[in-house]
């Protein structure tokens, strides 16, 4: 059976995403995939689509509600894969008991407001030329790195080089740990002998 992967969209959710195809394409070979928009997690009907209103919806409420909606929805631990605004509202879910196995973060600047770190593995992707990454100092006090791309702004993840890069990624992170727990089978079976 296939490992659960849920995609959490960025603020745009299906309006500007035609490159989340290419990661459900490629990702569903391998995963039993759930997909969100977080406009529509959120509840959020703005009359001008621009940035700046749909940036305020979020921010006005919009982020909290997509949270308890995602919390509502999820109940088992899976792997977790969000992009900018649904990177902060899957980090803020496991913070307040969304079960995770990982999660995986593309251009989430607004985690920099937050003071705790979900107890999972994390991996944190920015653009070189990304101009709100959290600060040096928020990473060492939660103790987490990051991976920043080179040439790369806030959109990096509508790449279609780092769409394949992350698609890898999300690859071997499970099939570490399958191979882990494959291996502690082989031990225990070793041991039982």
């Amino acid at each position: 059976m296939a490992e659960k992967l849920v995609v959490v969209s960025d603020m745009w959710g299906a309006k500007k995403g035609l490159w989340i195809t290419s990661y459900l394409g490629y990702l569903q070979q391998y995963f039993d995939i759930t997909y969100y928009n977080i406009q529509q997690l959120a509840n959020i009907e703005v009359n001008v689509n621009s940035e700046k209103n749909l940036h305020a919806a979020f921010i006005n409420g919009g982020i909290d509600t997509a949270v308890a909606h995602l919390i509502k929805r999820e109940k088992e631990p899976c792997h977790y894969l969000a992009f900018s605004t649904g990177g902060t509202i899957a980090w803020k879910a496991n913070l307040l008991g969304l079960p995770m196995k990982s999660l995986y973060v593309v251009s989430a600047t607004r985690i920099r407001m937050e003071n705790k770190k979900p107890n999972i593995p994390i991996t944190l992707v920015y653009g070189e030329k990304e101009t709100r990454i959290p600060p040096k100092e928020w990473f060492n006090r939660l103790e987490i790195d990051k991976e920043i791309i080179p040439n790369f702004g806030h959109g990096l993840y509508a790449d279609e080089k780092i769409i394949k890069k992350i698609c890898i990624d999300l690859l071997s992170i499970v099939t570490t740990k399958l191979n882990q727990i494959k291996k502690g089978r082989v031990l225990k079976l070793r041991n039982c002998l």
